[in-house]
């Protein structure tokens, strides 16, 4: 089954993220920052079909972790979407040079998510 990861260091949004994820019957994985986003990865990159990915986060923030997730060859294909409040117009940019396949801008609704989410890993409604 397929795995999605979401990297939030905020636990409300988290578990947002978490009812849409099992509205469309996949498995849930989670990490408060990058660092532990990473480790998740590395252990579990095969099963992973998603990466929503904040921006603002301790540790490692959200764009050095895209970074990392791009540059690694075993990675590199796991699509991203950025979830975040980071609204300033170059960091979008910067975010989609750096390889996310989305934007998605908090708040949002569980519509937008689930669209997104499912444009994402090659899903139609």
């Amino acid at each position: 089954m397929m795995k999605i990861l979401s990297v939030d260091d905020s636990a409300i949004m988290r578990k947002i993220i978490r009812g849409a994820v099992d509205m469309l019957g996949l498995e849930f994985l989670e990490a408060e920052n990058g660092q532990i986003a990473l480790d998740i990865l590395n252990r579990d990159y095969l099963d992973i079909g998603l990466v929503l990915l904040d921006w603002n986060m301790p540790v490692k923030d959200g764009y050095e972790t895209l970074v990392a997730i791009k540059t690694d060859p075993r990675l590199k294909h796991i699509p991203v979407m950025m979830v975040t409040t980071e609204g300033e117009r170059t960091n979008v940019i910067r975010a989609i040079q750096a390889g996310a396949q989305h934007y998605l801008m908090k708040p949002f609704t569980q519509e937008d998510l689930l669209k997104r989410i499912m444009e994402c890993i090659g899903t139609t409604v």
